[in-house]
């Protein structure tokens, strides 16, 4: 699906996020990573683009000797269990820094409650922390509305609505997966309470 597709749908979340103002200028610059696959992603986001390409490899094992495949599987999922055990520890910190937004959002931008007032054209860099997948996105964003609410308990101040700027091409394609899981789950979650209203 081309990006010009996927901009279109969009989903309401929970989304654990935090983001401060930078200057338009800043915003052509390079955010700061490393080439650390895990500085770069959380680690099950990294075990999961590694698990693509040994489920290619697996299959074809399966096929030379099962035996051996199914240790490999046994391995795979050890490691699974460690890193559930590491994942929640990892972001304790982070979660607890920041909090959980209502979020709207699709790969071309968000919408976010925020007890903070922006000013249209004012530029961010935001940080996402998906819920599903534990995977930690940082983008800029420019500031396109931000209208204030009235008189609703369920939301901070205002509603903050931005246009990603220069996101990368891997942290669009995360946020598109992210966005596809959580639409399949949402349309389950629909026809399951459709079956139980009848």
């Amino acid at each position: 699906m081309s990006r010009e597709n996927r901009r279109f749908f969009r989903i309401d979340d929970s989304v654990n996020l935090s983001c401060h103002l930078v200057s338009e200028q800043q915003t052509k610059l390079p955010i700061q990573t490393s080439s650390s696959l895990l500085d770069n992603c959380s680690l099950t986001s990294a075990l999961e683009r590694i698990s693509e390409e040994t489920t290619i490899i697996h299959r074809k094992l399966e096929t030379i000797h099962a035996d051996f495949a199914e240790y490999l599987g046994l391995l795979e999922l050890k490691i699974d269990l460690i890193a559930q055990a590491i994942v929640v520890p990892l972001h304790t910190d982070e979660v607890s820094e920041n909090r959980t937004h209502n979020v709207n959002i699709s790969v071309s931008g968000m919408g976010f409650d925020s007890v903070e007032k922006f000013e249209v054209g004012q530029y961010l860099e935001i940080k996402m922390l998906l819920g599903h997948s534990t995977a930690v996105i940082v983008t800029y964003a420019k500031v396109i509305h931000c209208v204030q609410f009235l008189d609703n308990p369920h939301y901070d101040d205002y509603f903050v609505g931005v246009e990603y700027v220069n996101m990368t091409e891997s942290n669009i394609d995360l946020l598109s997966k992210h966005i596809a899981k959580k639409q399949l789950q949402q349309i389950r979650e629909q026809k399951e309470r459709e079956q139980n209203a009848q």
